[in-house]
């Protein structure tokens, strides 16, 4: 009986180990830099490991599990692996987030994990520094050339009389406005206020429509760190109404 029971438990350490491989690869940047330091977490283990100063990084997992991609100063990154990930390179390009804003305090470190982290944040803290730090800004005199246009850009000619060139078509539309919005504020951003990935968009539309400036921003096609710490401004004014049934 215990050579019996020997043999299965000898069995079925074998299949777990089977089962079990790594997975290397390289994370670089959008200029194809190597990025050494980046955390990679698999997230059915919850093992975590960091690329080297080349950006390769190997960690144990299987067919069907996920990695997450954590930096700081980067867009998180999440990739799902499949068979031919075991026997390859899995080859990672992490996107810069956009920083308009002194970071937030927080009272652990990042893990990667959405759920850890958001408890182990300090919502009043967070929201309260970002309120300071926004008066401070919206009190600083803009200089002329923030309002200056792009190489490239037209400018209306300013005539004299009755001669008129007609009205000048918006470059932008709202949806236009809505994802240069998301993708510079990024995903995070809005996750951290708790809504949900889904319903990011219809968000920012709700910002937009409740009385938010944008003429020139639409007129333009263009907006300013201002305009964005405006935006986040109505933000931090208008989420709790939008929250309330």
């Amino acid at each position: 009986m215990k050579i019996k029971l020997l043999f299965l438990l000898f069995t079925v350490f074998s299949i777990t180990a089977q089962a079990q491989d790594y997975i290397f690869g390289k994370v670089t940047s959008e200029e194809n830099t190597e990025i050494a330091g980046v955390t990679v977490i698999n997230i059915r283990t919850d093992e975590r490991i960091s690329t080297n100063r080349d950006g390769h990084f190997m960690i144990s997992g299987r067919s069907g599990d996920q990695l997450r991609f954590v930096k700081e100063g980067y867009e998180r990154t999440s990739r799902g692996i499949n068979k031919e990930d075991i026997s390859a390179p899995v080859n990672i390009k992490l996107v810069r987030s956009a920083t308009l804003i002194a970071e937030v305090e927080v009272k652990k470190e990042l893990t990667g994990d959405i759920k850890i982290d958001s408890k182990n944040l300090n919502p009043p803290r967070k929201v309260q520094k970002l309120k300071n730090d926004l008066a401070v800004y919206m009190t600083r005199k803009s200089a002329p050339s923030v309002l200056a246009p792009r190489p490239g850009e037209f400018v209306q000619p300013v005539t004299k009389g009755v001669f008129s060139l007609g009205k000048v078509k918006n470059k932008w539309d709202d949806i236009d406005l809505l994802n240069y919005l998301q993708n510079a504020l990024g995903t995070a951003f809005f996750e951290d206020l708790k809504i949900e990935k889904s319903q990011i968009q219809h968000f920012i539309l709700y910002i937009l429509r409740t009385g938010f400036e944008r003429k020139n921003i639409l007129k333009y096609g263009y907006v300013t760190e201002a305009d964005l710490n405006r935006f986040k401004s109505a933000v931090l004014n208008r989420i709790s109404t939008y929250k309330t049934p």
